[in-house]
């Protein structure tokens, strides 16, 4: 499948869902027609051209789905009668502001728990594969495939409805749907696997869906620290690669291209949040973003008190990247031989720490800083062997090419 139509059917995913639901109900069924239709396009699109409204395509053929699963189930016959008498769909509008962040919301239902609530919103409204999502977890696939499958089954038992939920409901519902934003962001910034490295139409989404939230949760800090730190990060993107599409690190890039109205939204939105209280996970990331994009030139980084936020992170907030970003502020401030001491300690505590390449490639940044070229080497080489995604890979090759060998 060509990124064009991948990226087309990530965008066209939650608004058929949301058009089925909005005509039959059942959320379950409807993810699953809407996820046959996306299957059926990625079979058909690449070789037959994509259809001229592509959106009304896919709500087609998933209502046929839904209704043909419909009266295969004799035992049901009311909810048969009632598939029968959909009307076609028609090729309208888009849903409307609302729609996405209900459905949102509905995936992050508080009836289920929270990694069922990531996993689900992360296909119906990001539109990634199960396959994604797994290793945005660092989970075995089938683990994220059963989650998903019983968060439809648990939100058809509920009976939930397609609303927005009430504004004295809604702080209990954010703190899956903050994660879920996260997430998405996350993927589109870096993606995990594949050619490019950004996803724009992903981290977009999921910015656009955090001022959402955002504006209907105003004083809510964490929903403020997550669009303050999605600004402040995705300020960088236009210096992260280089003309030939090439990752240019954080120390390396042109700071001159960074979107400074987005640096000044985000570090104001951050400020206020830390200044409101109480201070939670995602307000701290937004102020070591905020760190970051405070100083001119890489060495200018306050470094201690990047590392002082990364202790309040990994308090309140701990996990396996947490404790790699925080061994990397150590290293910038009690020297590269510390932190390749706490890395060596942290990856032999954490097996899925351990797992992961970015550990190979702070672990040999750290071998570089110490000058043992050999042993770096081989570092950033078994890191390019790990990750699946391409501009990555090429970036860590290049890094050990330099270092001969």
């Amino acid at each position: 499948m060509t990124s064009g139509v991948e990226s087309l059917l990530r965008e066209l995913a939650p608004q058929v869902v949301v058009r089925l639901v909005r005509r039959h109900g059942d959320f379950g069924a409807c993810e699953d027609a809407t996820q046959e239709a996306l299957l059926a396009a990625a079979q058909q699109w690449p070789a037959d051209g994509v259809p001229e409204h592509p959106r009304s395509w896919l709500v087609t053929v998933a209502h046929r789905r839904l209704v043909e699963t419909v009266r295969g189930e004799a035992a049901r016959r009311r909810r048969e009668e009632t598939a029968a008498r959909l009307e076609p769909p028609d090729a309208g509008s888009p849903p409307g502001r609302d729609d996405s962040l209900t459905l949102l919301l509905l995936c992050c239902h508080p009836s289920l728990p929270v990694p069922s609530q990531v996993a689900l919103t992360l296909r119906a409204v990001g539109g990634l594969t199960t396959a994604e999502i797994a290793r945005a977890f660092l989970l075995p696939e089938p683990t994220v495939g059963q989650r998903i499958s019983r968060a439809k089954r648990r939100i058809a038992a509920g009976g939930a409805e397609f609303r927005l939920p009430a504004p004295e409901e809604r702080p209990r519902w954010v703190a899956g749907v903050l994660q879920v934003l996260y997430l998405i962001f996350n993927e589109g910034y870096t993606a995990s696997a594949g050619p490019d490295l950004l996803r724009v139409e992903l981290s977009g989404e999921a910015i656009r869906l955090a001022r959402q939230l955002h504006a209907v949760l105003p004083d809510d800090g964490e929903a403020t620290g997550l669009l303050a730190l999605m600004l402040l990060t995705d300020a960088r993107r236009p210096a992260r690669t280089g003309p030939d599409g090439m990752l240019v690190p954080l120390a390396e890039q042109d700071r001159s291209r960074w979107d400074a109205a987005a640096v000044a939204e985000g570090t104001a939105l951050v400020t206020r949040a830390l200044a409101r209280g109480p201070v939670g996970p995602y307000q701290l990331q937004a102020a070591i973003a905020a760190v970051h994009c405070e100083a001119p030139r890489a060495q200018d980084t306050d470094w201690p008190q990047v590392l002082g936020l990364y202790d309040l992170l990994a308090t309140i907030a701990p996990g396996p990247m947490v404790t790699l970003n925080r061994i990397v502020a150590v290293a910038m401030v009690h020297g590269a031989a510390e932190g390749l001491r706490r890395l060596t300690a942290a990856a032999d505590a954490d097996e899925a720490l351990s797992a992961h390449h970015r550990v190979d490639a702070v672990r040999a940044h750290l071998l570089e800083l110490l000058g043992e070229r050999d042993a770096a080497r081989a570092a950033y080489l078994a890191a390019a062997h790990r990750t699946l995604s391409v501009p990555e890979q090429r970036y860590l090759e290049t890094r050990a090419a330099a270092l001969g060998g």
